[in-house]
């Protein structure tokens, strides 16, 4: 169990699509353990597995202090119209741009029994089940934003002290 460095934008790892989880052994244990210990720091909503160098389709999440892990999930239901929602991502410091997203969100995955799980919820867990899932299909929040926004996003990215 260990709280884990965050990868920053630029790593490739953030720009691959995660490989499903099959089989649950040792690894996929100490993998959810890492993600939940690096997801209980104060002020995270939600770590996927790629954030911490680890190619894998799995998330953590902390959403009003109701802390949990997904594995394999696949966004299967969004309802509302897409609106501008303050959003920022461990994986890009210190940036902070209002993106579309859902307001209401579903996901369907597994636990590390590999029984059926599905999250769902509206406000700040549908943004975050929104945001991981994303993640784990290689998109970050930047690629949402409507081009003059993704413009001013890049900008700032290129200008930052951690690029």
């Amino acid at each position: 169990m260990a709280v884990r460095g965050i990868r920053i934008f630029g790593d490739p790892v953030l720009r691959a699509p995660s490989a499903p989880i099959g089989e649950i052994d040792d690894g996929v244990r100490a993998l959810v353990r890492d993600l939940l210990d690096t997801v209980e720091l104060p002020g995270r909503a939600g770590v996927a597995a790629p954030q911490i160098g680890v190619g894998l389709r799995a998330f953590s999440y902390n959403i009003d202090g109701d802390i949990g892990y997904i594995l394999n999930p696949e966004l299967i239901e969004v309802g509302g119209e897409p609106a501008p929602v303050g959003e920022g991502c461990l994986s890009v410091p210190g940036l902070w741009h209002d993106t579309p997203r859902h307001p209401y969100a579903k996901v369907r995955g597994i636990d590390l029994d590999g029984n059926e799980i599905v999250i769902e919820g509206e406000g700040l867990l549908a943004q975050a089940l929104q945001h991981e899932t994303d993640h784990l299909d290689g998109m970050l929040y930047l690629d949402r934003l409507p081009p003059d926004r993704r413009r001013v996003a890049m900008r700032e990215v290129r200008e930052s002290d951690w690029f």
